[in-house]
């Protein structure tokens, strides 16, 4: 049974995600503020948090960096604020992902499941497959079916090796920036959709139109196995 904290001052959310959830089969946690979100995952380690960024006491931004302090479990942020620089916010400090109320409860269980497979995934995966592409991760190598080597610079190699480290997690432009090209690179983002688009037209069948290598408008990218 998966471990669920839910973190939100808003009743009849609460109560609703407490119901379908529990209906699911999930074990249920909840807790009205930071300061209580904090002690309830410390006392019941979470595989899973459902988090609201508006509450009382601080912000859920302060709440995510406490718990990526010393947990890996996946971060679902489930917020009214919709501006783009709140979410990158969220995303920065560890969210894994951001739902935007009001939402369907569909779209959220979909996205529960998803940030939970990535989690079950492990980091250190030697091989993942992109469509009829073979990505080996210990030998830094990229492959077709037929084994004909598809060669990458350091840089796209670097961007790719971070997307799929990390599948189906929704990563910021800065994350990224700050991850390949390091601190002081964190505004150039044309530095990105430029080596994202090189890597779409190296490895997606239609570049165009990609389904593993995803762009979040105005947030970040997403690697989808």
């Amino acid at each position: 049974m998966t471990r669920v904290l839910v973190v939100d001052d808003e009743p009849q959310i609460v109560r609703a995600l407490q119901i379908n959830l529990k209906a699911r089969g999930y074990e249920v946690h909840l807790a009205g503020n930071g300061t209580a979100a904090l002690k309830v995952a410390a006392q019941h380690p979470p595989e899973l948090v459902i988090l609201d960024l508006g509450l009382p006491d601080f912000d859920g931004v302060d709440v995510i960096r406490g718990l990526r302090g010393w947990t890996e479990a996946p971060i679902l942020v489930l917020s009214g604020r919709t501006d783009s620089t709140d979410k990158v916010e969220a995303l920065d400090a560890g969210a894994d992902d951001y739902v935007t109320k009001p939402f369907g409860i569909d779209e959220l269980l979909a996205r529960m499941r998803a940030v939970l497979r990535r989690s079950n995934i492990a980091q250190d995966q030697p091989v993942v497959t992109v469509g009829g592409i073979r990505v080996d991760l210990s030998a830094k190598r990229v492959t077709l079916e037929t084994g004909e080597d598809i060669r990458l610079t350091p840089t796209e190699w670097h961007l790719l090796e971070v997307l799929v480290r990390h599948p189906g997690k929704l990563m910021s432009q800065r994350q990224l920036l700050t991850e390949v090209w390091g601190p002081g690179y964190e505004n150039a983002s044309g530095n990105l959709r430029f080596y994202m688009g090189q890597l779409r037209r190296k490895l997606e069948a239609d570049p165009a139109r990609p389904k593993h290598l995803l762009t979040e408008p105005g947030m970040g990218y997403r690697f989808e196995p």
